[in-house]
């Protein structure tokens, strides 16, 4: 009898912990969500009001932003996760290998426009809201979901390789398009003012970063997962 008591104690006691898990993730996911979204559309409000190019050039230019592009990434895969999670796509963004790439993506959006890009404009009102969200606000919020709630035992160092994949297509489409329309979304990657050398060189820094920071991901999900 001790034992049955003792049973239905522990199913009652792990029930609990998982509605307050599921309850605590469902809040993370709402809070991303409508920050993520607000941001980006705001952002695309703001570009169009000052553009500087034609209305279609204009919109163009805002998904070419690898900023854009992850914070794209990041709504859509919180938002699949808190409506649809058992969804196609819901299962496909709740895959932990998914969720780290898209958590390195994030960091890196963050660590270089606070570390490199922050000092080059000072934006006010509107503008400095929707560049707070984007580069600093949701970087630490995913960093903080990752760290929290994603399982980290089926991570390995050789998925750092795949994760790789979207920034070096985000990289060859930016020279690309900008060896033909003259505009690069970014100054370090800018040909007309760097030219290439200096430009492969930027990138092969941003390369290493992306690894640095894949492997210390990988490396704390191992630590975390092992105790």
């Amino acid at each position: 009898m001790d034992l049955l008591i003792l049973l239905v104690l522990n199913f009652y006691i792990l029930k609990n912990m998982q509605e307050k898990s599921l309850k605590l993730n469902s809040r993370f996911f709402a809070i991303i969500v409508v920050l993520g979204w607000f941001a980006l559309l705001l952002q695309l409000y703001l570009i169009i009001l000052h553009r500087v190019a034609s209305l279609p050039e204009t919109i163009v230019r805002f998904f070419s932003f690898f900023t854009i592009q992850t914070n794209i990434l990041v709504a859509l895969c919180f938002t699949f996760l808190w409506l649809k999670p058992k969804s196609k796509w819901g299962l496909f963004f709740s895959n932990s290998k998914i969720v780290t790439a898209i958590t390195l993506y994030s960091i890196i959006v963050g660590l270089v426009y606070n570390a490199i890009l922050r000092f080059l404009w000072a934006p006010t009102g509107s503008q400095k809201i929707a560049d707070e969200l984007l580069h600093l606000v949701i970087p630490i919020l995913v960093l903080i979901y990752w760290t929290l709630f994603v399982p980290k035992k089926t991570l390995e160092f050789k998925n750092i390789f795949p994760w790789l994949i979207f920034p070096s297509v985000y990289l060859v489409y930016s020279l690309i398009r900008g060896a033909f329309f003259g505009f690069y979304p970014y100054p370090f990657i800018d040909v007309i003012l760097l030219g290439y050398n200096k430009v492969l060189l930027n990138s092969f820094f941003m390369v290493l970063a992306f690894l640095f920071i894949g492997t210390l991901l990988i490396g704390i999900g191992k630590i975390k997962s092992s105790n």
